[in-house]
């Protein structure tokens, strides 16, 4: 089992905050460093000191990270442009010397697109079907050929389908609890597939319908990827746990619930039980950005126990 770190920077970080933590992430020999696309703070927090942008921080840690792979869970489609989107990954692949991973969503968090004056379209999953299918078609058309594209929300003419990621084939990630669309789509673009904040039986569950989907689309269901995102509070003994739930304004019970919370070995039991479903990666969702000894921690007592 793999651990990423997964960060919430709307809820209240800035460049520098996140740069700390991609650095501790790399030094403590974590998987990969991956943070939210979100330009609105959610529920109590302040989001102080304002959004920062998903592309625009990766791009600066592609520079100033050597080792750690960089991505986003999600970008909202409604962001950007499909072909905008892809000259913008391709460039932070680039800069970063090839460790970029593209999780992409469709978007919903319609009070952040109405903050920022960002249309909030309907028939959003129509529209990233669309927008997987241009931004990896430009990236696989050889260089020399063009890409075309008529679809219903986007038209490419001509397109010179430049510039190209370092890596042959950047991974891209798709994920949700859609029980139809989210698996086909999954099936057809994805290298991998995110269960966000699901039990096991419930990741269980969405893993064979992409699976089956897999199957029924000529793909086999194992070169697929298969990871869920857990918001994490593990601590020495009891008391640092409820603190460092206090901190991120959480129940104890709940988290242990809902996500992986506890001692190192209670947390490294919980693993075990979606490793067991298949799952090889977790993004671990730290929500105190500000606690490193947190993440040391779980490097030292949690993840040098997993295979």
């Amino acid at each position: 089992m793999e651990l990423r770190i997964f960060t919430e920077p709307q809820q209240g970080a800035s460049y520098e905050t996140l740069l700390r933590v991609a650095k501790a992430a790399e030094e403590l020999r974590f998987g990969a460093f991956f943070r939210s696309d979100h330009y609105l703070r959610m529920g109590s927090a302040d989001g102080l000191p304002g959004p920062t942008d998903a592309w625009i921080t990766l791009a600066g840690l592609a520079r100033e990270t050597s080792r750690i792979r960089l991505g986003t869970l999600m970008t909202a489609g409604t962001f950007r442009l499909p072909g905008v989107l892809a000259i913008q990954v391709a460039q932070v692949d680039q800069m970063s010397g090839g460790r970029v991973e593209l999780g992409l969503g469709a978007g919903w968090f319609e009070e952040e697109h109405k903050a920022y004056g960002i249309p909030f379209p309907a028939e959003r999953m129509a529209r990233l079907e669309e927008q997987l299918a241009i931004v990896t078609g430009l990236w696989a058309t050889e260089t020399g050929h063009r890409f075309d594209y008529a679809g219903h929300h986007y038209q490419l003419e001509n397109s010179p389908a430049l510039p190209k990621p370092a890596q042959a084939k950047v991974p891209v990630l798709i994920g949700g609890h859609g029980a139809r669309r989210t698996p086909r789509l999954a099936a057809r673009y994805a290298d991998e597939f995110n269960m966000p904040f699901a039990s096991v039986a419930d990741s269980a569950r969405q893993f064979a319908r992409v699976r089956e989907a897999a199957a029924e689309g000529g793909r086999r269901a194992g070169e697929l990827v298969y990871s869920n995102a857990l918001v994490v509070c593990v601590g020495k003994d009891d008391a640092e746990v409820a603190r460092r739930a206090a901190a991120i304004g959480r129940d104890v019970d709940e988290l242990k619930a809902n996500g992986l919370a506890g001692s190192p070995a209670e947390v490294v039991d919980k693993l075990g039980t979606y490793e067991a479903i298949g799952s090889s990666r977790a993004y671990l969702q730290v929500l105190d950005l500000d606690d490193l000894d947190h993440l040391e921690l779980i490097s030292t007592q949690v993840q040098s126990q997993l295979g």
